[in-house]
């Protein structure tokens, strides 16, 4: 795992110092070796961090050459195939100098150009440089594990791993895009292309980008999407049987290949469902497992404990149990300059909190994501089918005044009132926001006084729901392509990279995930009363028979409890309220903190409102 930087622009570069700085802003990602590599036009800078994984030696050192000089690239993240890969080009007559997989990407474009993505499993984002060409190649994997930041301006493309790398240059303009804003306030997120920095974009997950340096054009295309659903299972005529040994085999080589590595390997096993197939699976692959779960001493509630050590002690694996200490507010300063937008998911503090932990063991983790997109693990999945099945007969046009009534009666945060707000929604095509952080009415009471901004995020979300006439499978891949790539991975990447440890998902093998989409009926995904149909049957195959099926816990904090606390409501209160410079209006955020006081559901929304005031003062960026 790594950090990568770079420039290109058709003249030479003058001003050489902005790519070091940038690329020392991501030492977190890479603390083991720093390299640097200019175009002899000098028109192309390279720079990298590494985080030495696989080829421990100087011969997987960043920026690389292939043999002839002409391609260049920098690489972050791992392709789990490259073994196989290696020995299908070393028979076309490929050298290679290294063990290394970014040598293998090298010989793979040399071969097959940009279609060489294709042939890549794993995570990862790189910039390639074709001197040949004069062609800049950008590509980020097809899920999102691994972040691409950029920006085109001036004749020139700029990219970084995180957004903090473009940002040591004093001359970036530090204004926020209102609509990313108005994106993050409705979903929590900042989605797609959107950066919360105006003039800067995200390349997309299952995206590339040519920047030609000569006629300074760029190209943006989708080199992958998701499957569209076979036949036999949107008929429901499917052999489950069948089905089962498929995703057995397929999740039993995803955890083999994710399990190479030239340093030490753990598995985060929370004693959920998803983490101890992976555990189940890493036992049957490696002749010593390493596990390890957290929790926090006096909240029996978060404590997952009992439940990790029966997995651990049925697969014999060498179990390590942490303990957290009770989080202290100077963690969210750390982590909103850590993550490059302010994204609301307060989990980020346990993701950090264990990844911190285990690196004092390990330098990669296996985790379980994934496995609730793709095989609808999500409780509201069981209540947006209970709403089709109760509720789809009666006519929008009588549903849709309550709904109204829900948003203007009722106040924010209390509890069921996105549900409420959600029955206006037409089922047979579109989604209810039930995550909504802040609707329509309360954004714009929050930036009064502020920005006359057009509240968009409704209709950019209703832009980005798939065209299914199948309630779960519009409901799962909207999860995948927006809560999965936008705040799991986003978060899991940020913590864990901030302690300089991969963590890899093997539930987000491509094939996996081509499988969930196209071949597993509804039926066995979920239902109104149950959920994760069948990965329920593969657990019943593979975990103790003691295993709860019906649980669903992963890493865990007790934030509403800690947010009940004076020095955190004092925090909260002093970022908010205690500057004139705040950017939310005083009076809905007291109403905010005054409802939370009174027990309704208002702790991730502050969490929201403090996070982008932290991040926004740590990074001197204005309306």
């Amino acid at each position: 795992m790594c950090g990568i930087i770079g420039i290109a622009c058709q003249s030479l570069i003058s001003d050489r110092g902005w790519l070091i700085a940038g690329r020392d802003a991501l030492r977190h990602r890479g603390p083991d070796d720093a390299g640097e590599w200019w175009s002899a036009d000098g028109s192309v800078g390279l720079a990298h961090r590494r985080l030495a994984i696989v080829d421990l030696t100087s011969a997987g050192h960043q920026p690389m050459q292939d043999a002839s000089g002409d391609l260049c690239i920098v690489f972050n993240g791992e392709i789990y195939n490259f073994s196989d890969l290696r020995k299908e080009l070393e028979a076309k007559g490929y050298p290679f100098r290294s063990h290394s997989d970014t040598e293998v990407i090298l010989a793979a474009y040399r071969e097959w150009g940009m279609d060489c993505l294709s042939h890549l499993n794993g995570m990862f984002a790189f910039a390639l440089y074709d001197g040949r060409q004069r062609q800049l190649f950008l590509a980020r994997d097809r899920v999102g594990e691994k972040p691409l930041f950029y920006a085109l301006a001036n004749r020139e493309i700029r990219f970084a791993s995180e957004l903090k790398g473009l940002m040591v240059d004093p001359a970036l303009f530090r204004r926020i895009d209102l609509e990313a804003l108005d994106c993050y306030l409705a979903m929590g997120f900042v989605p797609g292309q959107l950066c919360m920095l105006r003039g800067i974009k995200k390349l997309p997950p299952a995206h590339a980008l040519m920047f030609d340096l000569e006629t300074r054009q760029s190209r943006l295309w989708r080199y992958w999407q998701l499957p569209e659903v076979d036949i036999a299972a949107a008929t429901g005529h499917w052999d489950e049987v069948a089905l089962l040994d498929e995703l057995e085999i397929l999740l039993e080589d995803a955890v083999r290949r994710q399990l190479v590595a030239d340093v030490p390997v753990g598995i985060l096993l929370s004693g959920g469902m998803d983490s101890s197939l992976v555990t189940a699976m890493a036992a049957r692959a490696a002749p010593k497992v390493k596990t390890f779960t957290i929790r926090f001493p006096g909240y029996g509630k978060y404590d997952e404990t009992a439940h990790a050590r029966m997995i651990a002690r049925h697969f014999g694996t060498e179990h390590v149990e942490l303990n957290a200490a009770e989080s202290t507010l100077d963690l969210l300063p750390l982590l909103a300059r850590q993550f490059d937008e302010p994204m609301v998911d307060s989990s980020m503090i346990p993701t950090y909190l264990v990844s911190r932990l285990i690196r004092e063991q390990c330098t990669v983790a296996l985790g379980g994501d994934g496995g609730d997109e793709l095989f609808a693990g999500y409780p509201h999945y069981n209540r947006l089918l209970w709403m089709q099945l109760r509720l789809g007969w009666i006519p929008r046009s009588l549903r849709t005044p309550i709904a109204k009534a829900a948003e203007a009666l009722l106040p924010v945060g209390f509890r069921g009132r996105n549900w409420l707000q959600g029955l206006g929604v037409d089922l047979g095509v579109s989604l209810p926001l039930v995550a909504s952080q802040f609707d329509r009415t309360t954004r714009r009471r929050l930036m009064a006084g502020q920005v006359n901004s057009n509240l968009v995020a409704e209709e950019i979300r209703e832009q980005r729901i798939p065209k299914s006439a199948d309630l779960l499978q519009r409901a799962t891949r909207m999860d995948f392509e927006n809560y999965l790539a936008e705040d799991i991975l986003v978060k899991v990447d940020r913590a864990s990279m901030l302690n300089s440890l991969e963590v890899r998902a093997p539930l987000l093998d491509y094939r996996i995930i081509e499988f969930a989409f196209k071949k597993v009926p509804s039926y066995l995904k979920a239902t109104a009363t149950t959920r994760k149909v069948l990965l329920k049957k593969l657990s019943a195959r593979l975990l103790p028979p003691e295993f709860d099926h019906h649980r669903k816990q992963g890493f865990s904090i007790p934030f509403g409890s800690w947010l009940q606390s004076r020095p955190w409501q004092s925090f909260f209160r002093d970022v908010l309220l205690g500057s004139n410079n705040a950017m939310f209006n005083h009076k809905v955020v007291g109403n905010l903190l005054d409802g939370q006081a009174i027990g309704r559901a208002n702790s991730e929304r502050l969490f929201a409102l403090v996070m982008f005031e932290l991040w926004r003062r740590e990074y001197r960026v204005s309306i």
